[in-house]
């Protein structure tokens, strides 16, 4: 899956001591990283496109309960379910990006609809899928999800219609990006799983996804690309635990 470009480099200058000679030797260069368990890591070679700090990284992350997010959308509103116990650090930099404002007036810039594959992506400011908030963090993996049905290998899992999870660019790159499940879809359990979409969310969905993609000169029919029915999040706020 295609995802944000996260990446997890560091470019602080940490001052050198001088030696003996008089001369100044550099120390290596080291990430900024929070200090509690999560450990979100800034990625200054890939800067956020909107203002955005470091969430917040109690000791010990907030793991029980599920926090209800309301996500407006020009095509109709979706009622996430962000579950601590299953992602905790994940949904603490989601519940941190939307009480930013981060994802208000973003536009979900990803469309699938292969046999297999039936998901909308957003969470990119800039709309181009290759931008995050300015930081990382660890994967939180599933580990229940079952095995898709002509995989004997069991290598490949099922991400069921109204899974909620979080695009990535490879191990531990998790950022900004989230992608909303339609359809029961065929992942390696690479994804981090923090959520549920409600069935009015799904209907959203459904409806977005009966649009199709907007074709190009190379494909006129494709499967993957910007939805023709614009998916633009208005705004995303918490509604509390339960």
């Amino acid at each position: 899956m295609r995802a944000t470009r996260v990446i997890a480099a560091a470019t602080l200058t940490v001052a050198g001591l001088l030696s003996s000679t008089g001369t100044a030797s550099a120390a290596p260069a080291a990430p900024v990283t929070t200090d509690g368990p999560c450990g979100y890591t800034a990625t200054p070679d890939d800067p956020s496109p909107r203002p955005v700090s470091l969430p917040p990284d109690p000791t010990p992350t907030p793991s029980k309960g599920i926090v209800r997010v309301v996500v407006a959308t020009n095509q109709g509103p979706m009622l996430l379910s962000l579950n601590r116990a299953k992602a905790p650090c994940t949904v603490q930099s989601f519940l941190h990006l939307a009480k930013s404002r981060f994802y208000d007036f973003t536009t979900c810039h990803r469309l699938t609809l292969y046999p297999t594959l039936q998901v909308l992506q957003c969470g990119d400011p800039s709309g181009t899928g290759e931008r995050g908030p300015g930081y990382s963090y660890k994967d939180e993996l599933p580990t229940d999800l079952p095995n898709w049905p002509d995989d004997p290998t069991g290598t490949r899992k099922i991400y069921a219609r109204g899974t909620l999870a979080m695009a990535n660019a490879g191990p531990n790159t998790n950022g900004s990006q989230f992608f909303l499940v339609f359809a029961d879809s065929r992942l390696r359990p690479d994804y981090t799983v923090f959520g549920t979409i409600d069935r009015l969310g799904l209907k959203v969905l459904d409806r977005v996804a009966a649009g199709g993609i907007v074709p190009t000169a190379d494909d006129p029919a494709p499967v993957d690309g910007a939805p023709k029915r614009k998916t633009d999040i208005l705004i995303a706020r918490s509604l509390g635990s339960r």
